[in-house]
């Protein structure tokens, strides 16, 4: 992403969309969003100020006090016909996420379909804001609780899994009556512009979805912070995260935090040896380990360890880095200049001290060539930081418990696996591992949009998911009325 500049007419450029239309930035200016395959200018984005973005955020208040008297039903229907357009125009959608994002084009599709439904599970969340009857201690009191929405949502959304997140992070606020301002990434912000004029085809009223693009660190803090903002939904660094948490709490906001990860995979001696490499390959390599819940960890123990390196290596060595069209292609381009040079110096750091590179380590292009390293230890980078690349460390252990010693001896805590046939132990390790979330004989990268989607420690703080974003984005009011007792 390059600094702003002048807007061009060249490319397609894309101003942010405010009170239901395109509006331009209050600077004039625009950013280049580049093809991360080949570093070329995709789409031009208006480049966002802080003006922008405080009015967008009154634009969603003053939208917010018609919007949260709608009836359920109405919100119900406008995001189901959202879903529909979106399934009109899926195969757009595939090529964004392909031609911005570098997405393969299985990953691409895999997103597309899970916004898809994850609109239309949204849809029917608007009919699960309920109340309650309470019994009360006063002799003729009628004792209810109702549930209300808060008002504006900020929503700020990652590269790697954008149209998921664009979905995820605006359909339940507007399914529970909240209104939105979204920051999408200002690597993937075309998906984000394109869903909010499918909500207003949809018919949403204007105002409730807005879309401001820009850096996040230059107008971040001002969605974050805005006094008007009642809940910060981001994904994204467990640092920025951090410093999200420190704007939020003085300003009693709620925040919804997913954030990094170092997931670990544990393969016991009794496992289908070829399904955990093939796990292991998936978990590691998906979106060229772009990904929060990639399987960057892998402890195998002793007895089977050897056999499921040289089988992970062959699938590893076997994956397509081809056309990202191609179905047979798995690894596209890495982000950006910024993030490869963080791949690049996590590999050469472990091979420098030590580690043995199994496979991989080479780069084509901006595509890293998915990388298994073994003989990682304390002293290396990539031991305990998150790469976000197609990188990943094998480990033997000498028993379940050693694995999950292992398996616990980090910071993060978003996703985990296990490979066994023994389900006795296989429980026992999914209770065990401090993870929100653990996947028995299946990858660590999973996601539904009804689970409760999150980590713990410096993975995240609550969870995602229709049903639970009930809890976070609406509050409780308690309503008597007395009745004559006579």
């Amino acid at each position: 992403m390059s600094a702003p500049s002048q807007k061009p007419d060249q490319v397609t450029t894309w101003e942010h969309w405010i009170n239901g239309q395109p509006i331009p930035s209050d600077s004039g200016q625009y950013m280049d969003d580049l093809n991360p395959d080949d570093d070329s200018v995709y789409a031009r984005l208006a480049a966002g100020t802080r003006n922008d973005i405080d009015k967008a955020v009154q634009v969603a208040q003053a939208a917010f006090e018609t919007w949260s008297k709608t009836l359920a039903s109405e919100r119900e229907a406008i995001l189901s016909r959202a879903a529909g357009i979106v399934e009109q125009h899926r195969q757009e959608f595939v090529d964004i996420l392909i031609d911005e994002v570098g997405s393969p084009v299985g990953k691409a599709q895999f997103e597309t379909n899970y916004g898809i439904a994850c609109l239309r599970a949204a849809a029917g969340v608007a009919r699960q804001v309920r109340g309650e009857t309470l019994p009360p201690d006063t002799p003729g009191r009628l004792s209810i609780s109702i549930r209300q929405p808060l008002g504006v949502i900020a929503s700020i959304a990652p590269f790697n899994v954008p149209f998921l997140k664009h979905t995820k992070l605006s359909a339940t606020p507007l399914a529970t009556g909240n209104t939105v301002v979204m920051l999408p990434s200002e690597f993937a912000a075309v998906t984000a512009l394109r869903l909010a004029e499918i909500y207003k085809e949809a018919g949403l009223p204007d105002g409730v979805f807005n879309v401001v693009t820009g850096l996040g660190a230059d107008i971040g803090d001002s969605l974050t912070a805005h006094p008007l903002t009642r809940v910060v939904m981001f994904t994204g660094s467990s640092r920025i995260g951090q410093h999200i948490i420190e704007l939020c709490a003085p300003r009693r906001k709620k925040v919804l935090l997913e954030l990094g990860g170092k997931s670990p995979l544990v393969v016991l001696q009794d496992a289908d040896i070829d399904a955990a490499a093939q796990a292991a390959a998936f978990g590691t390599f998906f979106f060229q380990g772009q990904a929060c819940m990639a399987s960057s960890r892998i402890y195998v123990e002793r007895p089977v360890y050897d056999e499921f390196v040289d089988k992970f290596k062959g699938i590893a060595a076997s994956l397509g880095m081809g056309d990202l069209r191609d179905p047979d292609t798995w690894l596209g381009p890495i982000i950006s200049d910024r993030q490869r040079n963080r791949v690049r110096t996590h590999i050469e750091d472990a091979r420098g001290k030590g580690a043995t590179v199994e496979t991989g380590g080479e780069w084509v292009g901006n595509r890293c060539k998915p990388t298994i390293l073994t003989g990682v230890g304390e002293g290396m980078t990539v031991c305990r930081e998150e790469t976000f690349g197609p990188v990943t460390s094998v480990y033997p252990v000498d028993s379940p418990e050693h694995a999950l010693e292992k398996a616990n001896d980090t910071e993060f805590g978003l996703s985990a696996a296990v490979f066994t046939r023994d389900i006795d132990k296989a429980l026992t390790l999914a209770q065990s591992i401090n993870s929100g979330m653990v996947h028995i004989n299946a990858p660590t990268i999973a996601d539904e949009p009804h689970v409760p989607f999150g980590g713990v420690g410096e993975s995240g703080f609550g969870r995602e998911g229709t049903d639970i974003d009930i809890d976070t984005l609406t509050e409780w009011k308690w309503i008597t009325v007395q009745l004559p007792t006579g």
